[in-house]
């Protein structure tokens, strides 16, 4: 069995920008030799664009690509030990199975003494095209026609060409896209199992939490091109690091909170006992409760109450919206209630996780442009809490809550049009992030309506709203 080194491929401060926009930003990652690692993000978080870096495709804009110690972030594909399976799996359809899984092979120089290298044999194909058919189930395949074989098939063949040639690395971009639900559930299955069998690393990329969650010995989640969080899938789920991890992976209930002191939070005009701690007193939190988390207890014995809006029976379980001083709490329950019934809650202390608050207001660095107007995105805005040391030319932070952005779908009538991303739903509300169109600037909103990812909106700020509250210092 090869021996490999405990990290095979490294990440450092790796960026690429395209058309001034920075879709992966700063990024540094080891993956240790043997694992399944899932990149797992939304489309247009950086996830593929990675994945072709390492594969060598796209070219960093700035930072290194390491392969067992070896600096390849400029060495061409066909010169590091790495594969690819791609969605559309890029067979060719002139040539039937065998043939397509030994293309790289008839290709293949192996080392001589001579240092001139050798083809291989026939029967040395022979041998590691039927082995690769073996690992994939598809032997007795080998002399079909592409366009004969399933789309799961189809996969299996394009799985088959990428390890016959024994790569250190396989990567994987969105595999299992293309197949329709019970088949992606059972490649899901193979694709672990082969993963298992060969000991290779896999990298694989999808926007599918489940797969993520199901597949992978390590996730990492992404979000405009940053790394949110890297673990295990059992770290990600029961300890995420955000809100956003916290509402991309699985269900959960995000609560705004006010940690008390260390081990109490308070939450739902209740204080509760959780295991969090070395928050400041009074701290705002953002709090993370599963709904399986939440038992629910006769009246009497109950931390808080709340009443059924709605139930859904999903086979094992009861899916549960209870109300709570406006708020929509999600509860996974084994025993019906009736909506409208009063219910009580108990949330025991590991079933709470705190989070520091990712964002409390918008801030924006910005510049005086005029009596009463800041820059913000390439235009002048207005602002109204005049200052007399606000002189034009003076570099000043501009303050908005979230609360004072109102989001529109006629673009006409904003300040500015952006780009909707990353939506968590915060049981009042959902709050999004905006990139405006210069690309530069993201606004934090709270807003009551539903947006979809790369959603395209008007963005509107009333005058009153917006804050220059602090001043910098600038060397003249």
């Amino acid at each position: 069995m090869a021996k490999y080194v405990e990290k095979i491929i490294e990440l450092k401060n790796v960026t690429k920008i395209f058309d001034n926009d920075a879709v992966v930003e700063d990024v540094s990652l080891s993956v240790t030799a043997g694992d399944f690692v899932t990149i797992l993000g939304p489309s247009g978080c950086g996830k593929t664009t990675i994945l072709r870096m390492l594969g060598g495709f796209e070219t960093t804009t700035s930072g290194q690509i390491l392969l067992e110690g070896q600096d390849v972030t400029s060495i061409p594909p066909y010169k590091r030990n790495i594969n690819t399976v791609f969605q559309k799996y890029a067979l060719f359809p002139h040539l039937n199975v065998f043939n397509n899984i030994a293309y790289g092979l008839k290709l293949k120089r192996l080392p001589t003494d001579d240092g001139k290298g050798r083809l291989l044999s026939i029967a040395e194909i022979n041998d590691k095209v039927n082995s690769a058919l073996k690992l994939v189930n598809l032997e007795g395949y080998a002399e079909r026609d592409i366009d004969s074989l399933s789309g799961g098939q189809q996969q299996r063949v394009a799985i088959a060409r990428a390890i016959v040639n024994e790569p250190k690395v396989l990567l994987l971009d969105e595999p299992l896209g293309a197949l329709d639900l019970k088949m992606r559930k059972e490649m899901q299955i193979e694709l672990r199992r082969i993963h298992k069998e060969l000991n290779t690393t896999f990298i694989y990329v999808t926007h599918d939490q489940e797969e993520a969650m199901t597949m992978s010995d390590t996730v990492v989640v992404m979000r405009d091109g940053i790394v949110q969080q890297v673990g295990t899938p059992k770290q990600i789920y029961d300890e995420p690091k955000n809100a956003y991890v916290a509402d991309f992976i699985g269900e959960s209930n995000i609560i705004g909170g006010t940690m008390k002191q260390d081990n109490l939070v308070r939450f739902f005009n209740h204080d509760f006992k959780c295991v969090d701690k070395n928050f400041d007193k009074n701290e705002p939190v953002d709090i993370v409760i599963r709904p399986e988390d939440i038992n629910i207890v006769p009246t009497a014995k109950a931390q808080i109450t709340a009443v059924v809006q709605s139930i859904i029976f999903k086979g094992t379980f009861y899916d549960i919206t209870a109300i709570i001083e406006g708020y929509q709490l999600s509860i996974k329950s084994t025993k019906p209630y009736a909506v409208d019934e009063k219910i009580g809650l108990s949330i025991e202390p590991e079933g709470i996780h705190i989070m520091e608050k990712e964002y409390l207001i918008n801030e924006i660095k910005t510049t005086v442009t005029g009596e009463n107007t800041i820059a913000i995105a390439g235009a002048d805005i207005e602002f109204n809490n005049i200052d007399p040391r606000h002189n034009i030319g003076a570099k000043v932070i501009a303050q908005i809550e979230f609360g004072k952005v109102e989001l529109t779908d006629d673009e006409e009538n904003g300040l500015f049009g952006g780009n909707v991303s990353g939506i968590i739903y915060k049981g009042t509300h959902y709050q999004v992030k905006v990139w405006l169109d210069d690309n530069k600037t993201a606004l934090i909103v709270d807003t009551p309506f539903e947006w979809d990812d790369n959603d395209r909106v008007g963005v509107k700020i009333q005058p009153h709203d917006i804050k220059v509250a602090k001043h910098e210092k600038t060397n003249k």
